[in-house]
């Protein structure tokens, strides 16, 4: 009786185990789920197992390292007053000048500080002076052989920009540099985010500037291929993602299924951590292949495994040759030095000449 207890108990803990991971939407062996919907100003729903045929796009990109940046300038003016600095741009007009040579452009202050007017009006020192100051050095500067002149000098362009606009690297500390405006932490964020944040970093210095903040090298966002290696070690490729990657795509990419893989072929697709809801994506290499079916033919996400087992014959004869290529090695040499001797035996040791 107190056996048939312990059964009835063990069945009732079974079944209610059972009941408990049923509730909880985790399996190992699990069915793409159905994504919670999201508001358009989320962006698109990303279906987990998107396929050849039915792609889905993927969340707003967050930016990590080792990502590269591509950072350009809409809107760069530093406050006022603004210092020249060398490789600073400056639009100078003046009046009653020589007329065959008027001065009506924008001049760049060289490395060593100076605007280069031209041949008949020289070089003229500016740098480290306010736009203001500038503006009455120049004027001087002309009135030594013309009185009367009037000069009128702007910022055309700013050499911060430079240091602005170009391709930035995401370091290991999450921070993209801008050179004299410090850096900015950006790890973890959309290009949206990532914008308002340099522009918020810029703003210490410029007067409500505006950038544009697109990703030039993605690098940080991969898929990985596993292919068993049948006792001989596993083989690990990394592939970056481009939101267009099949199950396909990714056997193409390292040349098609090695002489040791066999055709069981799965996806492990990791998730957020401390949810415990990974999921196991089984794939139909042959219905992809032979019939053209794309029913499994996921699309990979970031962070996907696709895991190519071996083949369990060429895993048992790679095991056994284990064994046996030692004992061979052993036999091959017993038998080469029993030959010798029986030569030597026979013929004396001349006949090893």
């Amino acid at each position: 009786m107190t056996h048939i207890t312990q059964l009835i108990q063990r069945s009732l803990l079974a079944a209610f185990t059972l009941l408990v991971l049923g509730t909880t939407g985790c399996v190992s062996m699990m069915e793409p789920r159905q994504p919670l919907p999201m508001t358009p100003s989320e962006g698109p729903a990303v279906n987990p197992a998107g396929r050849e045929k039915d792609m889905v796009s993927l969340p707003p990109y967050v930016i990590e390292p080792p990502d590269i940046l591509l950072i350009n300038a809409v809107k760069i003016v530093p406050k006022p007053p603004h210092v020249v600095e060398p490789f600073d741009g400056l639009l100078v007009r003046a009046l009653y000048v020589d007329d065959r040579v008027p001065i009506q452009n924008a001049f760049f202050v060289d490395p060593e500080g100076k605007i280069d007017l031209g041949p008949s009006y020289g070089r003229v020192e500016v740098a480290n002076l306010t736009i203001d100051d500038a503006q009455e050095a120049i004027r001087r500067h002309l009135a030594q052989i013309y009185p009367d002149a009037e000069v009128s000098v702007s910022l055309a362009v700013s050499a911060g920009a430079q240091q602005i606009v170009g391709e930035h690297l995401v370091g290991p500390d999450g921070r993209v540099n801008l050179g004299t405006y410090g850096s900015v932490y950006v790890t973890g964020l959309t290009l949206d985010q990532a914008k308002a944040r340099i522009e918020d970093k810029l703003s210490q210095y410029l007067v409500e500037p505006e950038v544009i903040v697109d990703v030039f090298s993605y690098n940080s966002k991969k898929y990985y291929i596993i292919t068993q290696g049948a006792g001989f070690g596993d083989n690990v490729v990394t592939a970056p993602i481009t939101g267009n990657d099949t199950v396909l795509d990714a056997i193409a990419a390292i040349g098609g299924l090695s002489q040791l893989s066999s055709t069981k072929i799965f996806i492990a697709r990791p998730a957020p951590a401390g949810t415990g809801c990974e999921q196991i994506l089984p794939v139909d290499y042959e219905a992809i292949t032979r019939g053209a079916v794309t029913a499994t033919n996921y699309q990979l996400l970031p962070g996907d495994r696709l895991y190519i087992e071996e083949d369990k014959m060429r895993k048992l004869d790679g095991v056994l040759s284990r064994f046996t290529q030692p004992a061979e090695r052993v036999f091959g040499f017993v038998s080469l030095g029993t030959a010798m001797l029986n030569r030597i035996a026979r013929f004396g040791l001349g006949s090893l000449n």
